[in-house]
């Protein structure tokens, strides 16, 4: 399969105020706009990546289906967690479901979430333990 586009798409009955909050806190542009479905962009990196938010009641989700998004971890790595920790922790206010902490299988990180409750892990990538360097797989 040769994919030309991946990205999640959040279920939220609070589709304005979900998309504001991650063009507000996390960069992302709007790219397409309804009171139904959002879709954002996020184009400052090395690489852009998409995400959208569909409203759960619209006919293109299956009946059985059409709830809101949960049991979900959007994780952001970053360079700087420490200062993606002021800037929404400290000074935006974000709710702390996990404080930022070292762990030993190589990440610096804290989880918040986003309106509907989505965790979001903010990652900066570590050395890992010696007891952990063992078990990644070599990508050469």
């Amino acid at each position: 399969m040769k994919v030309s586009s991946f990205y999640p798409v959040i279920l939220s009955r609070q589709v304005g105020v979900s998309a504001r909050f991650y063009v507000e806190h996390f960069g992302f542009d709007l790219v397409f706009e309804a009171d139904w479905y959002v879709s954002l962009k996020h184009s400052k990196g090395d690489f852009p990546f998409e995400l959208a938010i569909l409203h759960p009641d619209h006919d293109t989700i299956p009946s059985g289906y059409r709830t809101s998004t949960q049991g979900l971890i959007l994780n952001f790595e970053v360079n700087d967690v420490d200062a993606e920790y002021d800037k929404l922790i400290q000074k935006a206010g974000l709710p702390v479901h996990l404080d930022i902490r070292d762990e030993p299988f190589g990440q610096r990180h804290f989880i918040t979430s986003d309106p509907n409750g989505v965790l979001i892990d903010v990652i900066t990538v570590i050395p890992p333990t010696e007891a952990f360097s063992s078990q990644y797989v070599d990508q050469n």
